[in-house]
């Protein structure tokens, strides 16, 4: 029976690598989505002509009764999850901390932490052996900006990726013992639509001389990490937080 792994925001970039490159090493992929179905719908196709096993669940992770309604769906058509990954996450507009407003920086700290939050409760209830389960990977997408503090005017940006570094630590402490590893990776410059609304492709251009390996790196980059992380080779890493920055 194939494991069972969850991307949550994965109908596009680094999420839709991932679950390219999962259902490619056996498992069972769960394509979650908040509002671009056909994204999703295309990602899941491309497994399935692969010879590969996927669904796409629509869930805005920034509620909690949308990633309760997501697992459990994802407990009925696929199985208990093995590994999560929370990569959904927003990039809003810049704006400086002396400008924020509050629809800004709440649908921000919504989607990237509380939801991270909300998914890794729901995973933790199925995996853990507290729970009566047989353990599991949870694995969070933080990014560069919590080290750096981001973008100019991204400092809120940077604040919700901390949160998620420090969550790391935290659980990693709550839950090792119950069979569950908790890891995260820090993507740097990343080749994705994600950077639209901060430059897009003049901003990677302008930025990627000050990269030590002088490019920016690709979605498939990031999955090969997770992936590697997800696996047995990877079982004493707990805790922690791994930089795919090339350097930065």
């Amino acid at each position: 029976m194939s494991r069972v792994m969850i991307i949550t925001g994965a109908g596009r970039g680094i999420g839709a690598a991932i679950a390219r490159l999962a259902a490619s090493r056996g498992y069972a992929v769960c394509v979650n989505y908040a509002s671009n179905a056909a994204a999703a719908t295309e990602v899941v196709a491309e497994i399935e002509r692969s010879g590969g096993k996927a669904i796409a669940v629509q869930a805005d992770v920034a509620s909690s009764e949308a990633c309760t309604r997501l697992f459990a769906e994802v407990d009925q058509r696929l199985g208990r999850v093995d590994v999560l990954v929370n990569n959904a996450g927003l990039v809003s507009r810049q704006c400086r901390a002396d400008s924020i407003t509050p629809d800004v920086i709440e649908r921000m700290f919504a989607v990237n932490v509380f939801g991270t939050f909300y998914c890794t409760r729901e995973a933790i209830k199925r995996m853990s052996t507290r729970h009566g389960g047989p353990g599991g990977v949870v694995i969070q997408i933080s990014s560069a900006a919590a080290r750096h503090g981001g973008l100019p005017e991204e400092t809120h940006y940077a604040a919700s990726k901390g949160a998620i570094d420090s969550m790391v630590a935290g659980l990693a402490k709550e839950v090792g013992g119950e069979g569950v590893r908790v890891v995260s990776v820090r993507p740097g410059l990343i080749t994705t639509t994600l950077h639209e609304v901060h430059g897009g492709e003049a901003m990677i251009r302008r930025v990627a001389p000050s990269i030590p390996l002088g490019r920016p790196g690709t979605p498939e980059e990031i999955a090969e990490t997770v992936i590697w992380l997800a696996s047995g080779a990877a079982s004493y890493i707990h805790g922690t937080t791994i930089d795919v920055t090339g350097g930065r």
